[in-house]
This record gives C-alpha cells, structure tokens and sequence, in this order.
C-alpha cells in the first residue's frame, strides 16, 4: 500500500455531457456494452472506445474474442472479476485474472485473441481503446500483463481506495506511463457519503464512468448514476475533479493529453488518413498484413 499526498483543489470540472452506453456484441458473440463510441471519439481524444463487459451467464462471454487484427492504437482491458487469455501473433501470451491489466500496442500491426478461461462465474471489466500518434503507428507492437498486486493503490484520508492504472494519483505513480497522450487511468472505490479529488491538466479531455451507485461531480447536485459515463468540461481555470459519492460507489477516471490528428477508422484499423486505411485493407486482403504480424497458432 502506498503513501498519498494531501491535496485540495480549489475548482472542479463540471460535467458537460452524460452518455448511457449501447447494448452490443462483439468478439464471437460476447455480450458488452459501449460507452464510449466512435462519434464522442473527436471529443474524447485520445480515447477511441471503452467497452464494459459484465455477466454471471456463461453464454455472454464463453465464445470470447477469437484472431483478429488491430493497427494504430492500444487496447487497455482491466479485469474486475474473471480470467481471460491473451495470445497473439507477436509471440506473447498472458492471463489477466481479478484486479489484473493486459496492455496491448498493436501499432503497425498484430492478430490476437482474447478467451475467457473459465465456464461459470462472474466475468466482468473494460476494455478501453488508447489512439497512437502517427509517428508511432508504424513501430512494432508490444504487450504488457499486469496482475492486480502490481498496480499501485492507496486508501486517503477520506477512506478513499484509489487503484492508480495509469498516470498519477496524489503523488502515487500508476503501472503504466505513456508519452504523448499521458493517460490517467484509476478505480476509485468510494464509501457513501466520502470526497475524492483529483488532479487532470487543463488541456487533457477526460471522463468519468460509474460502475456501482451514485455520484456527485464537481459540487453538481445531480448525481450520476451506475452504469452512466459523464464527460468533464475543459474548464481552463479548473484544477481537476472532485467526486462525491451519494452512496457507496466504484468508477473509473480516465484522462489524457489529446493528439489533435486526423482519427480514421475502419473497424480494427485506426489510422490518420483514408489511404492508410485503404493500405491497410490491401494489405489484409492479400496476406502481407499477417504475413508482416505473424501468425497466432492456438
């Protein structure tokens, strides 16, 4: 367990948008919905999707994610509950488990699946979608498991306990840290009734999702409720965010500095121009794109 800093802002973002997320399907079935979609994906720079995922049925998950490719972009799945299996054609192999990260740079190219390894039980999660700048959408993928006692966390003075993913939470450094898009991503577990401050640069874009109870944002007498995501404002003058719970609850908070370039999607592929995309797609149709990621045996 870390040692927080005290901090107190003085000006909260408020919240510009509320989102209810779409009921879907992806994968070979697997039964999800998405919060973040591509029309908020301008707005929400640099994050290009947020799926969350949840069920105690089988049939909602167990034919999971079969071989299929990505370009341009991170995927980031943390896992709440459950065990999911990650291979792909680059060489690596990974089981996130309860609490646990799985942080995947397709950049130029990979194929990978995704398959849950278990038939009963709860599955649940987010799979949250990080764009590359284009300067490195062309470097070679990597991939990063993170099991849950590797992720930092921390309890405040407020009784906050704060899960730091990605970025920095009152001077605790998260598992991970990107350059360019700097992302911030915690989990924050809040008792009813308690206060979380947070700090997020004038300049990132950032957005909050609750996944149990209710919340207060930013002194906002209308609280946000589960399974809502509200978009912050970009105040210049404010300092950040400050949760309070209505009840007892669990979010996430996600900021990041956004690229300002060109997104270009075309399903799996996310590339700054149409002809990229188009050369993508040549590349898929004609073998190279595998030839070039490698194959995924298994």
């Amino acid at each position: 367990m870390n040692a927080p800093e005290t901090i107190t802002l003085t000006r909260s973002r408020k919240v510009e948008r509320l989102v209810t997320g779409v009921p879907t399907s992806d994968g070979a079935g697997v039964k999800l919905t998405r919060v973040l979609t591509q029309p908020l994906q301008r707005r929400l720079d640099p994050f290009l999707m947020l799926d969350a995922f949840g069920s105690e049925s089988a049939s909602d998950y167990i034919a999971g994610f079969p071989p299929h490719p990505h370009r341009g972009f991170e995927t980031i799945t943390y896992m709440l509950t459950g065990r999911m299996r990650h291979r792909d054609s680059a060489g690596h192999e990974g089981l996130v488990e309860d609490g646990g990260v799985q942080w995947m740079s397709a950049a130029r190219g990979v194929i990978h699946s995704e398959m849950p390894e278990q038939n009963e039980g709860r599955m649940e999660g987010f799979q949250l979608w990080l764009n590359l700048p284009g300067a490195h959408k062309m470097d070679a993928p990597w991939y990063r498991d993170i099991p849950g006692a590797a992720i930092p966390e921390f309890v405040d003075a407020g009784g906050a306990t704060v899960r730091v993913i990605a970025g920095e939470s009152h001077g605790v450094a998260g598992a991970m840290q990107r350059p360019d898009t700097e992302p911030l991503y915690l989990d924050v577990h809040l008792p009813a009734g308690s206060r979380f401050e947070q700090r997020i640069p004038a300049g990132h874009n950032a957005f909050v999702y609750v996944y149990r109870g209710e919340v207060a944002l930013g002194g906002d007498q209308d609280g946000v409720g589960e399974r809502r995501m509200a978009i912050l404002a970009n105040a210049p003058d404010a300092e950040g965010v400050v949760v309070q719970a209505c009840r007892d609850a669990r979010l996430i908070i996600v900021a990041g500095k956004p690229l300002g370039e060109p997104i270009v999607q075309y399903g799996p592929f996310v590339m700054n121009t149409r002809e990229e995309i188009e050369a993508t797609l040549r590349e898929f149709r004609d073998g190279s794109f595998e030839a070039q990621a490698g194959s995924l045996a298994g």
